[in-house]
Parts: structure tokens; sequence; C-alpha cells
């Protein structure tokens, strides 16, 4: 579970939010996209486009073929003598890829998005959809929110403790701006608030969930605006 402060403009949490999912969806992950602010659709179409054909790799490739035909030439300077040397490496040339490459000026395919599973949580659809709910001093939106986590993880086959008959595969969860007054969650603009542990025991509930499942989980705070 990661959590991400924002800032008053959001740019930096809004852009590594956006990293952790593309990331997901290039590594064929089923997602989980909440929010209260921006449809969870608007941001799937926002992500970046990932570098598949592997030119960094191969940029790299070429310097570590630079870095080589200089050494050959330094070489044919050397007396004899010294040319049987064991010699010492002064920098790492050998290329390790971890994770993959993203070009924030170009938007991901729309096929790329599809083909993978994703399920999305918009607070306005969902409140509008059912009737209000309050659990164990939790407010209506997070209680929302964690029975349909729950759901997810329980029909998609993500629960640890129950035996998975399918191929495994890993939950990418993002939550978008929570604890923000979208959420219902008056802690940010109340000095006595109604819930005032409403975060804390979703938080703690949460921790439980992505603990028995294979999920990840990143969530941005707007830390700013409370109290």
């Amino acid at each position: 579970l990661v959590f991400t402060e924002e800032d008053k403009y959001g740019l930096y949490s809004n852009l590594l939010f956006k990293y952790f999912l593309a990331e997901g969806v290039v590594c064929g992950h089923d997602l989980f996209v909440a929010s209260a602010k921006e449809h969870p659709d608007n941001i799937l179409k926002e992500l970046p486009a990932p570098l598949l054909d592997d030119t960094y790799g191969k940029e790299l490739g070429d310097e570590a073929a630079a870095v080589k035909s200089e050494g050959f030439q330094d070489s044919m300077k050397i007396a004899w003598r010294y040319q049987n040397l064991p010699k010492m490496e002064a920098s790492p040339t050998s290329y390790t890829k971890f994770g993959h490459y993203y070009d924030v000026s170009k938007k991901m395919s729309p096929e790329l998005i599809q083909s993978i599973k994703w399920h999305s949580f918009y607070l306005h659809e969902e409140l509008s959809s059912q009737p209000k709910m309050k659990t164990c001093n939790i407010n209506g939106a997070y209680a929302r929110l964690l029975q349909s986590l729950q759901r997810i993880i329980s029909q998609g086959g993500f629960d640890g403790s129950d035996p998975q008959k399918k191929q495994k595969n890993v939950l990418r969860i993002g939550i978008q701006g929570l604890g923000s007054l979208l959420w219902g969650d008056d802690i940010c603009c109340s000095d006595a608030p109604e819930d005032v542990h409403s975060l804390t025991k979703f938080l703690y509930v949460l921790r439980g969930l992505l603990r028995k499942s294979l999920s990840a989980c990143i969530i941005t705070v707007p830390a700013h605006l409370i109290q």
C-alpha cells in the first residue's frame, strides 16, 4: 500500500498514480480505479504510452558498443606486455531492464487498455445507484468502496485464502484524492468532525484486504486540505 501526498496542484502525485496504472496495463494485471473527482474512464484514457519497442535499451546498447570500440582503439596503443593483464571495468556497460518506460507526451492506445480487465468506482454513480449506507461509524462512501473492493477481490479470484483454479493474476488498485470533502469526509472542513476516525478505520480494513489478497494499492491524499 503506497500513500502519495497531493500538493495543491496535484502534478507529481497524479503522474505517479498514472505510471502505477500504466505499468499494470502493460503487465496484463487487472485494474480497479476509484475516484470521487474524475471519472475512472477518463483517468484510463490519460495513461502515458509505453515505449514497447525498447528504444531506450537500444540507445544504451549503442553507448555500450561505442565504449567497447574506444576500448579496442586504446588497446592497440598499449604495449603488448600489458595486454594480457586482467582488465578492470570502470563503469557498467550491461543493460538491465526493470519495469517499462513511458512517453508522457503521448496517450496509451485504447486497444491496449481494452486488452486487460478493469473495474471502475466513480462515487457519484455509486451514490445515485444505491441507497445511503453507513456501517461501524465509517462514512457511506468509504463503506461502499470497501464493499466494492471486497466483491472484486472475491469474485476475481484474488483472495489468497481461497485456492485459485485459474491462472493467478495481480489486482492493481488506484484510489484518487482519498480524505477529501468529495468523499463525504468532514475531517477537512470541520473542527469537530462527525466521523473523526472514518479514514483511519477505512485504511485498517483496506490493509486487511490487501494482506490476504494478490493486490497492490496506490492512494493519493490531499493532505493540504486536511485540518
